[in-house]
């Protein structure tokens, strides 16, 4: 479970990065990376390029903190999904310096302005949820759990920690509901059983609760989707949850319910009921589709299942080339820029006959023109590229990035529908749990 949270960075830049940085919280700054600057000058980096930006802001920077389940992943691996984090919601657009705390999470801090167009990064909503998705993926992705979206919603802080310490009355009221639902025969008999319990029910527009020692009244409602007074009743019926219904959606094709091992199945004759009837429906689904596409046979199917796949992964490799290549490419023009602008006065400097003393004036701006020569050197660049040619390249590869995301996301489309049909057809297969549909089927 990974918790994300972001903060302007309006205090002295340096003492922040200082703090991150600290050797005994990064095993010896071992877990320390940076992109666009270095961690030791990164205070006169991020000030070089905000001086350069007609809408700096008002913060030096942003500090982005993740932090982790104890235990549940280790430094390395943290700071691992911390640079894949980074790199994916700063589109290599902006200087970072990311720190990974041994006994904690990792620490992100980022410039407010962009080195690529030297636009101010604007923090809202949109972008917190835009970051929350992406470090929620990259948990999955790692094997490690994240937050369910919904499920605490609605949750403040302190209910949150009451509830990760057993003591919330709402996770107690909804564990008492769970727990009486196999054996109520009706919404009435349940609140009954819950008066039993000690819990006093009000009824009203809608039905409420409340635990001994408990200030107010619970509406169900507010519990969530599975404790409406409807679901509640469905689910006493044999019904399942709400919230772990498959969604429909017109055309998709859905997977089947494999009965045989469905826990909830064997309990729940109704459930078994509407799953079967459930199942009958995703069939019947899945071979108007299959149909429709010209597949034939189970052969075919792999083979459309496989060449799928193949399109999946051609198109991630050459967009993850892209966007390696935008990124090293922005980067370098960002020191070629500065080589150029400072240039003047390293020449300054070498021709100085007292260079302590210009040194002491110009310390930064000497600084920052020496790394970008390094990094040019390191390039291999005999000649500076123009400015307009730079930017005609960078472009031409954010094109490219485009059309490569849009053919990228029908694809992954696609293989989801491939991948659920298959998965259907062995149930159907191998299960034999739809014999009307099996019959027709033929194969």
């Amino acid at each position: 479970m990974a918790v994300t949270k972001t903060h302007p960075i309006k205090s002295t830049l340096k003492a922040a990065i200082d703090y991150i940085c600290n050797p005994d919280k990064t095993d010896g700054k071992l877990l320390v990376s940076s992109f666009g600057c270095a961690a030791e000058t990164a205070d006169i980096e991020f000030e070089w390029t905000r001086r350069h930006s007609i809408d700096k802001g008002t913060h030096l920077g942003r500090h982005l903190i993740q932090a982790f389940e104890p235990g549940e992943v280790s430094a390395e691996e943290a700071h691992e999904i911390g640079m894949q984090l980074a790199k994916e919601i700063l589109g290599g657009k902006y200087e970072f310096v990311l720190t990974t705390h041994i006994d904690k999470g990792h620490h992100l801090i980022f410039n407010a302005v962009s080195f690529t167009d030297h636009k101010h990064y604007h923090s809202n909503k949109r972008s917190y949820h835009e970051i929350r998705r992406a470090s929620d993926r990259l948990c999955r992705e790692h094997g490690l759990s994240v937050i369910v979206p919904g499920r605490d919603k609605g949750k403040s802080y302190i209910e949150h920690q009451a509830a990760q310490n057993g003591t919330s009355y709402k996770a107690k009221l909804k564990a008492a509901i769970d727990r009486l639902i196999p054996v109520s025969s009706s919404l009435e008999d349940l609140l009954v059983r819950l008066q039993r319990e000690g819990y006093e029910i009000k009824r009203g527009k809608y039905i409420s609760a409340r635990a001994p020692n408990q200030e107010r009244f619970t509406q169900l409602k507010t519990l969530g989707a599975d404790y409406t007074e409807e679901a509640v009743t469905s689910r006493i019926a044999g019904g399942p949850r709400p919230s772990r219904q498959p969604q429909q959606r017109s055309g998709k094709v859905s997977l089947l319910i494999d009965i045989q091992n469905n826990i909830k199945a064997q309990q729940s004759a109704g459930y078994q009921r509407w799953a079967t009837i459930e199942n009958l429906k995703r069939a019947a689904a899945t071979m108007n589709f299959l149909a429709e596409h010209g597949i034939g046979s189970y052969e075919e199917l792999v083979e459309r299942c496989d060449a799928v796949s193949a399109a999946s992964i051609r198109t991630r490799e050459s967009l993850r080339d892209t966007e390696q290549r935008l990124a090293d490419l922005a980067l370098l023009g960002k020191q070629i820029d500065t080589y150029r602008k400072l240039k003047p006065v390293y020449d300054r400097y070498k021709a100085s006959k007292d260079k302590e003393k210009f040194l002491r004036g110009f310390e930064s701006e000497i600084i920052l023109f020496e790394a970008a020569a390094r990094e040019i050197k390191k390039a291999g660049l005999s000649k500076l590229p123009s400015a307009e040619k730079l930017k005609a390249e960078l472009d031409g590869l954010s094109a490219r990035k485009t059309a490569l995301q849009a053919e990228l996301w029908k694809i992954q489309r696609k293989e989801k529908e491939y991948d659920k049909m298959q998965k259907n057809i062995n149930m159907l297969r191998n299960k034999n749990q739809i014999r009307e549909v099996k019959k027709e089927l033929d194969w």
